[in-house]
């Protein structure tokens, strides 16, 4: 019983971090002063395909995922789980104005530090229960296993990478890029210090030994 309340209370956890990354998002989207390296690839893949934002990020998240398996990378429940929702979430609150944008760059300005702290809040609850890391981190982590070259290599190399082919797509690029690109990493350490949650100390599981110890209960 305490098993499963600890899974569900994990998986609720999850939920929130998926959703509130969303709502992070979808305010750095509608404050419309450019947009992270990854929404601006996600932006031009929708663009060029003629399909909506969401549905670019569930697909580039396939594909990271297809990617992870090849070069060995172990998924976790929350790979797939960020894969599917963040998208669909995006859909949600984008389709139904959920969201409302504004013409003053004054507010817009505060928009997109809005989403930047929310996204340091969903970090906080996404990480920390536990099941895996999102398609695009385990793809950086992959890489770097593979080619042996530092986090700071990598990373770069991929959010230059996607910024560059989703501006050629047609990706929206402005001052808000390199604010994101810059200080999204500055939002989620200082809420990480405010709550007091040390990323070090989380064990994750994976898809793989969930499902060997499901195997072996069934054999008992």
């Amino acid at each position: 019983m305490k098993n499963i309340v600890k899974i569900t209370l994990r998986v609720c956890r999850l939920f929130i971090g998926l959703f509130l990354y969303s709502v992070g998002i979808v305010l750095t989207i509608n404050a419309n002063l450019g947009l992270a390296p990854w929404e601006v690839f996600h932006q031009g893949i929708a663009h060029i395909i003629g399909i909506t934002m969401g549905q670019a990020s569930i697909l580039v998240g396939i594909i990271c995922v297809i990617l992870n398996t090849i070069l060995g990378e172990r998924l976790g429940w929350a790979t797939l789980a960020n894969m599917l929702f963040i998208g669909l979430f995006i859909d949600i609150l984008m389709l139904n104005h959920l969201i409302p944008t504004f013409k003053s760059i004054v507010l817009s300005m505060i928009m997109m530090l809005l989403g930047l702290a929310v996204i340091g809040v969903a970090s906080y609850f996404y990480m920390g229960a536990g099941l895996g890391a999102g398609p695009r981190d385990s793809l950086m982590v992959a890489l770097i296993k593979k080619t042996k070259k530092s986090v700071r290599f990598i990373r770069n190399s991929i959010e230059i990478s996607v910024l560059i082919i989703g501006y050629i797509f047609g990706g929206h690029v402005g001052i808000g890029t390199l604010l994101m690109a810059f200080s999204v990493g500055y939002f989620v350490q200082f809420v990480f210090k405010i709550l007091k949650f040390e990323v070090s100390s989380i064990k994750h599981s994976f898809i793989d030994d969930d499902l060997r110890t499901l195997k072996e209960m069934l054999n008992k």
